[in-house]
């Protein structure tokens, strides 16, 4: 029996533009949640939100044990697990509390630090190799999102500043995730990550505790439903291909956090917005095609100068 066209497509797509179009899918995902995030945070402080969220995703994901069992539950690596959930809970909180501050687009803008700051880390701690062209296509996706943030003089907002913190700790996580993902499953390292992340933004949301009503249960469980599928996509992604490869596709965030903005909260991007978003894309559109063609001259036999020339 023959595969389809779209099933042929896919299993033949090389792993880093398949990683690089599941992270793209990532960022849809939690854009939704971030919006529904920001719409809750009118009503409800931001350490309770982010307490319902790992719980509420937790639960969701804890229904897939019934078909894989404890299996996925086994592991050496529980302390790594452990550093990594509370890790998580510390991004998600601070990143939550920026949210209730900043507009969505402009939030999505400086967390795009993340990918940034974990490009480095990858490079420095894991030795992933970075050519001259990617560095080149990563500084594009650098000066769009300084288009559009039009950094001046004065002091950051506090908001900015919990951003900021939050993207630098979940840079951290990115390569904690990269070093995981070599030993462990998708679904293991989703599940464990709730399973350390619940009980610690429980502890900060115990102080500032409200009792949701039946219509703000319904907006959690949506934050806790499209969270976890932009995790599990993420991490999906993350494990087809390196962490310099896929980082540069969050910079997508920006397009649908305008879109979503303008559509649920009346908030208009500027022509600055678009123009950093369009050199955003155009940077990540050339890395895409640019791995996937080093790809192919490395899978077919070709002369060694091809072969050097590619690799620059």
């Amino acid at each position: 029996m023959k595969s389809g066209p779209a099933l042929s497509t896919l299993t033949e797509t090389p792993n880093t533009v398949r990683g690089m179009g599941l992270v793209a899918l990532s960022a849809l995902s939690g854009t939704v949640a971030n919006a529904m995030v920001r719409h809750l945070t009118l009503e409800m402080d931001s350490f309770e939100i982010a307490f319902f969220r790992a719980l509420i995703g937790l639960i969701l994901l804890s229904t897939l044990l019934v078909r894989f069992g404890l299996a996925p539950l086994k592991t050496r690596r529980l302390g790594l697990y452990a550093v990594r959930g509370v890790l998580v809970a510390t991004s998600i909180v601070l990143f939550y509390k920026g949210l209730g501050l900043v507009p969505l687009a402009k939030a999505t803008a400086l967390n795009f630090s993340a990918p940034l700051f974990a490009t480095v880390l990858a490079v420095i701690v894991l030795r992933e190799p970075i050519r001259a062209r990617r560095i080149a296509a990563l500084a594009v996706g650098f000066v769009g999102m300084l288009v559009v943030l039009r950094p001046g003089w004065g002091p950051l907002a506090v908001g900015d500043l919990y951003i900021i913190a939050s993207a630098l700790v979940f840079s951290i996580i990115m390569i904690l995730l990269k070093i995981l993902a070599r030993t462990e499953s998708t679904l293991t390292m989703t599940l464990y990550a709730g399973i350390f992340m619940t009980p610690a933004t429980l502890a900060v949301a115990l102080p500032v505790w409200q009792t949701p009503t039946l219509t703000q249960l319904v907006w959690l469980l949506g934050v806790g439903a499209f969270s976890v599928l932009a995790q599990l996509l993420f991490v999906q992604g993350l494990r087809n291909t390196e962490v310099t490869a896929v980082t540069p596709v969050g910079f997508v965030r920006l397009l649908w956090a305008a879109l979503i903005g303008y559509l649920f909260f009346a908030e208009i991007p500027d022509a600055w917005t678009w123009l950093g978003g369009f050199m955003i894309f155009v940077s990540v559109t050339y890395i895409a095609w640019r791995e996937r063609r080093v790809q192919r001259a490395r899978a077919e036999p070709a002369d060694g100068a091809a072969h050097r020339l590619l690799d620059n």
